[in-house]
């Protein structure tokens, strides 16, 4: 069958399309990530199914039609609500999946805790928007907490443009966190979280760029790095907007 190249695929190598599927290289957590997604998919998180390995090696994946979601317009708060909602979903199906002690995961950035299994990309560049709203790409799935796979996920959906209005942006991230609904706790520790994680992105292109590690170096001087040191600057420097945001007493 005739193979079609997919754009993205960063850190994840060639990508391609056969048919009804998707075909991208195998790797040492390949078994263990597909034993979590089809965890996930059988508590009901939707997600493109695994189906195994093709005859050259390669893991084999569902294709699910659409179109990326950075790709088109911005988002609506009842969109972002809804984005929300799919992340708390898949927090609360991760909870219950039991990693085996034989698993293996691969993930650049190293999380603070290892509290659940978690997709560690949940991004616009990995949301799939069509009939379906499924996230894609989960090579990097491995332990962490709510907390930080949290922070990365509404940092890249509410605030991935610093050159847009902090009130703007702060707005989106409260439709996003309304729909994960998130409690009084989490909610306090995210504008530091969404900190600490902007700058552990940034710390790995720029270490891997010093080191010359692909892929990581190559994306620091493709504009990877300008980008995430501009959106670093732009959560910190509004850590009380972001706060004042996710804690006000809800409208009526």
């Amino acid at each position: 069958m005739v193979e079609e190249e997919l754009a993205g695929g960063n850190a994840s190598g060639a990508v391609v399309r056969v048919g009804d599927t998707v075909r991208k290289p195998w790797t040492a957590s390949t078994a263990s990530v597909q034993r979590f997604v089809d965890g996930l998919r059988d508590a009901g998180v939707d997600a493109a199914a695994p189906l195994g390995r093709d005859d050259e090696g390669r893991q084999v994946l569902e294709f699910v039609p659409g179109r990326l979601a950075i790709d088109g317009r911005r988002l609506s708060r009842a969109e972002l609500q809804r984005v929300g909602s799919m992340v708390r979903q898949i927090h609360d199906a991760s909870q219950n999946f039991t990693p085996d002690p034989d698993d293996v995961w691969e993930t650049a950035i190293a999380a603070p805790g290892d509290d659940l299994v978690c997709h560690n990309d949940l991004a616009p560049w990995n949301l799939i928007i069509g009939e379906r709203w499924v996230f894609i790409d989960w090579d990097a799935s491995a332990p962490s907490t709510r907390l930080w796979d949290l922070a990365y996920a509404a940092q890249a959906f509410a605030l991935n443009d610093p050159a847009r209005s902090v009130r703007q942006s702060a707005r989106d991230l409260r439709a996003f966190v309304d729909g994960y609904r998130a409690g009084p706790a989490l909610r306090a520790d995210l504008p530091m979280a969404m900190t600490q994680r902007t700058a552990a992105m940034y710390d790995l292109l720029r270490s891997s760029h010093a080191a010359g590690n692909e892929p990581w170096a190559s994306m620091f001087t493709g504009g990877h790095g300008e980008h995430w040191s501009a959106a670093g600057r732009y959560v910190t420097a509004h850590q009380k907007e972001w706060l004042a945001a996710l804690t006000r007493p809800e409208r009526r």
